[in-house]
């Protein structure tokens, strides 16, 4: 019996779960507002993108340029990948190497959500089988494989693991480096002999990672920090020997740094990240981002976005209770120095991040639902796969490990089953309709990430103009639009963003305003044939579609 439902084979059962559940969803959602910003970006042609102005634009001018061609000759190759590098220092807050890798795999196998998802599930699970490295150095070949089943299928990066942005591979670089660095501390403190192709090896992943990591994510700095604290920690008398290594992989990454973070600074949106105006606000709002960035990462997953705040702070309140009991019952097992080292990689990042914000007086901790701080998550699973074994009687061991193993599984798979993306499906299925027919979609917004996604999932052949503007103009500029091209439009479509992003109004009076002006602009000319309100797992995703058809009178 004990065999039957060992930790290693309740893991393992975990792990292939973990893999077909990225499989059978990498095409299964929608992108998301960032994922089509991060295509448009990685086709290198953001720098052709035109802000919809107060006429209609061809809608498939707009899907042209979140593709390129599968064959292309060098020159063009070449060509788009300047073109990318523009792009990025023309206002791009993130390093390059993610997007580079993106715009190799876009040429590679095309734009289609599964193929452009497909790079970051194949580095999620090379981060699970990073995450069993780390494991095993750390506490042995079982707890290797219960770290790696709770990273595979933890909902969070499950989530970001199906996500076109930095944040799947992120985890990896922060796995990696975390097994080499602890290797080669283990290996220097026992004086085991290792041939120079071993030394080569962890040397290359240390310095490689360190690299990788800083130009994937800039937070990954606080990354490097914890590593330089872990080996103060744990093997201070070599310290120039790791400060070497880590040293290395932060000189790789200078070119870039003196060159493209300094331009990429001086477009830097960081009036987005707020400042403190009250001592005891601050402190409040500092404290929720704590709580409600361990609650994302370490246990509701994407289903933060449904969930108000208080929910949210709540379950990083109980996230927090819980380590607080690991942690005390690992001291007591004297597991102190094990106990340090799970702390500072889970931890100090978040607290390294805490110091910065309240130093800056900004609040960067909970930015993007606590996204920019995943580099948290393989220390604190570190932590609980520590606790469950060395902490845990024999006897309970097994129900415990597989009681936050079916936590997550339920999360996860909950979150992929009942809460599905359709929105601009939706829309394009309206079209689709009537293929031929020349259609005027009138959006209340001019934000980019809202006009791509019209673009990517409404066919190229349809003939579809787009007015895109902003909620306070729309009116107006569609009065203009249906008396200068009068009859042009034998279909109608006003999508109503609940969330214009960029130029939201104010109050909920100057909305219905202006919804009444619109209404009135249309109604002179059209009659109202449909209305869906479609919704998905955030406020970005939320429309009320109204399909108009002219006027019989």
């Amino acid at each position: 019996m004990k065999k039957l439902f060992s930790v290693e084979k309740l893991a393992l059962i975990v792990i292939a779960i973990a893999i077909v559940l990225r499989m059978l969803n990498l095409g299964n959602r929608e992108l998301w507002y960032d994922e089509v910003l991060s295509l448009l970006l990685s086709s290198g042609q953001k720098g052709a993108y035109q802000t919809p102005g107060d006429t209609p634009a061809v809608l498939a001018e707009y899907t042209s340029l979140l593709s390129l061609p599968i064959e292309a000759g060098l020159r063009e190759v070449f060509s788009t990948f300047i073109q990318l590098i523009r792009s990025l220092l023309g206002g791009e807050p993130h390093p390059p190497l993610f997007f580079l890798s993106q715009h190799f795999w876009l040429r590679l196998f095309g734009n289609s959500e599964a193929a452009m998802r497909s790079l970051n599930t194949l580095f999620s699970i090379a981060a699970i089988g990073s995450a069993y490295g780390l494991g095993r150095v750390f506490i042995g070949h079982r707890g290797g494989l219960l770290l790696a089943a709770l990273i595979g299928i933890n909902p969070f990066y499950l989530f970001h693991s199906l996500n076109i942005r930095m944040y799947a591979p992120l985890v990896l670089w922060v796995t990696l480096s975390a097994w080499a660095l602890l290797h080669l501390i283990y290996q220097q403190n026992t004086q085991s002999t290792k041939n120079l192709r071993s030394q080569l090896l962890w040397n290359s992943l240390l310095i490689g990672s360190t690299a990788a990591g800083l130009l994937t994510f800039y937070l990954y700095v606080y990354w490097v920090v914890v590593l330089a604290v872990l080996v103060v920690y744990l093997d201070r008398q070599n310290w120039w020997q790791h400060g070497l290594r880590l040293g290395a992989g932060v000189l790789l990454t200078i070119p870039w740094m003196l060159w493209g973070t300094i331009k990429q600074l001086r477009n830097a949106d960081l009036k987005r990240f707020g400042a403190a105006k009250e001592v005891g606000f601050a402190w409040l709002h500092h404290l929720q981002d704590i709580a409600q960035t361990l609650g994302t990462n370490l246990l509701l997953g994407d289903w933060v976005t449904s969930l108000p705040s208080l929910s949210v702070a709540t379950a990083g309140c109980l996230v927090i209770l819980l380590l607080l009991t690991c942690s005390i019952s690992l001291w007591q097992k004297g597991e102190q120095t094990n106990l340090g080292v799970a702390l500072i990689l889970g931890i100090v990042p978040l607290l390294l991040a805490l110091g910065v914000d309240i130093a800056t007086q900004k609040f960067t901790l909970g930015f993007g639902w606590g996204r920019t701080m995943i580099i948290i998550l393989p220390g604190c699973l570190l932590l609980l796969a520590l606790w469950v074994e060395r902490a845990v009687s024999v006897q309970w061991r097994t129900p415990v490990a597989t009681g936050l193993l079916l936590l997550y599984l339920t999360i996860s798979i909950s979150d992929f089953s009942l809460r599905q993306r359709s929105v601009f499906h939706s829309v394009a299925d309206l079209i689709l309709q009537d293929v031929n027919q020349p259609t005027l979609i009138a959006l209340n917004s001019k934000a980019w990430g809202h006009v791509m996604r019209l673009a990517y999932y409404i066919p190229s052949k349809a003939p579809v103009r787009l007015l895109a503007d902003k909620p306070a103009n729309l009116a107006t500029s569609l009065e203009k639009v249906l008396i200068n091209e009068a009859g042009q439009y034998p279909r109608l479509l006003w999508l109503d963003s609940s969330d214009p992003v960029w130029s939201r109004l104010e109050t909920e009076s100057e909305i219905e305003k202006e919804k009444q002006k619109i209404q009135q602009v249309i109604s002179s000319q059209f009659q109202l044939i449909n209305t869906q309100n479609l919704s998905g797992t955030m406020s970005l995703d939320n429309f009320t579609l109204r399909l108009y058809t002219p006027s019989r009178n």
